[in-house]
């Protein structure tokens, strides 16, 4: 193929054709920083995506199984019709609650989570979680109070740590000759949990499902059933079957739809981004056009001879389509690898932090999904391909007469 050989020959310009050597380098240089660009930011993105899976998914189930007529008694029941379903994995009940927290005097919102710290570990986790005391402290008593596990900003921001002694008080209260009135019961702090989101150990505080019921006046009702299922991703077609088996008045929802929104954010911007960073390829594609044109300019006389020896206009037009596409491909591969580097010390050494209380997460996350690696690549090279078109149908529409004519 002398069109393969020629189009790597145009790249070593000689002496007087420095300059269009220096712009092939840039073009080459423009790909390359939009490549590397696209991979670290899909690549930073995905890995921000995955972190918030993991610890959403830490705390809150795959799936929740409620009643419309709220708390209800017959969980177990509800539980072994659930359990016949073969993706499910795992279930727990729990109660969930609004409450106050007070300790000395410090005073904070809080979410009590009541739940069987026996089968709770089978279906969230918990467990990996707690930085300080255990989980199975919730099912002893210290000093004659029962135990609550609190998280790491709530503890920062109340001053209750492992030993000390805080309040709930429940706003639904209790009734009493006066009328009803807020209920208030002490506990120990047994244990501390880091879920590494902000929102969830600022505002989050575990007890036994037994004292939840209690403290909450509850009987033997629960809130629902916490579900863990086989493929995280199928979530929402297991929770319709469960719906499906259970019939009214339980209905069922899943992390997707509980997190719909946010997920659904993340997705439109890693698309907006694509588009954005993909201008700097565009920039680099542009280069290659004014790149060949001159290269045309400047090997008018050689086009000539080619077609006067019986080059055809095909093969003139494949000799600067390659001549670009190489400069294309250079640019994408330098992009690749120094993008995937990059990504790669991003992951090892972590040394860009962030403000947890702000994005959620102490470090960058970085996940390197090789489908997104491909595409970006892709679409680097048919950028490239699609601007050699028209300087490469220039060159093979030249008149080798009128091109020699004044040799």
């Amino acid at each position: 193929m002398f069109e393969l050989f020629l189009g790597m020959r145009y790249l070593k310009a000689k002496r007087k054709q420095a300059f269009i050597s220096v712009i092939t380098v840039i073009s080459a240089l423009g790909v390359m920083v939009g490549v590397m660009a696209l991979v670290i930011v899909l690549s930073v993105m995905n890995g921000f995506r995955a972190d918030l899976m993991s610890k959403i998914l830490g705390v809150n189930s795959h799936l929740l199984v409620l009643s419309y007529g709220g708390a209800f008694k017959e969980y177990e029941s509800v539980a072994e019709k659930v359990r016949k379903i073969d993706d499910v994995v795992a279930l727990t009940p729990f109660i969930y609650s609004q409450v106050m927290v007070n300790h000395s005097g410090n005073v904070s919102g809080a979410i009590l989570r009541g739940i069987d710290p026996k089968s709770a570990g089978k279906v969230v986790s918990i467990g990996p979680m707690i930085k300080e005391g255990s989980l199975s402290s919730l099912e002893t008593r210290k000093d004659g109070l029962p135990a609550i596990i609190i998280g790491t900003e709530l503890a920062k921001r109340t001053g209750a740590y492992p030993g000390d002694m805080l309040s709930l008080v429940s706003p639904e209260g209790k009734l009493t000759p006066l009328g009803r009135a807020p209920n208030t019961r002490k506990y120990m702090v047994t244990a501390v949990f880091d879920s590494g989101m902000y929102e969830y150990d600022a505002s989050m505080v575990f007890v036994s499902l037994k004292e939840a019921q209690d403290f909450l006046g509850l009987g033997e009702r629960v809130t629902g059933l916490e579900a863990k299922v086989n493929d995280v991703y199928k979530s929402d077609l297991i929770a319709k079957a469960v719906q499906e088996k259970l019939g009214y008045p339980y209905w069922t929802k899943d992390w997707k739809m509980m997190n719909r929104s946010f997920f659904a954010a993340l997705k439109l911007e890693k698309l907006t981004m694509f588009i954005i960073l993909s201008m700097i390829v565009l920039v680099g594609a542009l280069n290659i056009i004014s790149t060949l044109v001159m290269v045309v300019m400047e090997k008018t006389r050689d086009v000539a001879i080619l077609r006067a020896m019986g080059a055809s206009a095909r093969s003139i037009m494949s000799i600067f389509m390659i001549h670009g596409l190489l400069v294309g491909i250079v640019g994408t591969l330098a992009g690749l690898i120094s993008g995937l580097g990059l990504c790669h010390l991003l992951a090892k050494y972590k040394f860009i932090s962030m403000p947890s209380d702000i994005y959620n997460i102490s470090t960058l996350p970085v996940r390197v999904e090789f489908g997104d690696v491909g595409f970006v690549a892709l679409a680097a090279v048919i950028i490239s391909f699609l601007a050699t078109l028209y300087p490469s149908w220039h060159a093979s529409r030249l008149n080798p007469v009128e091109a020699l004519r004044y040799e």
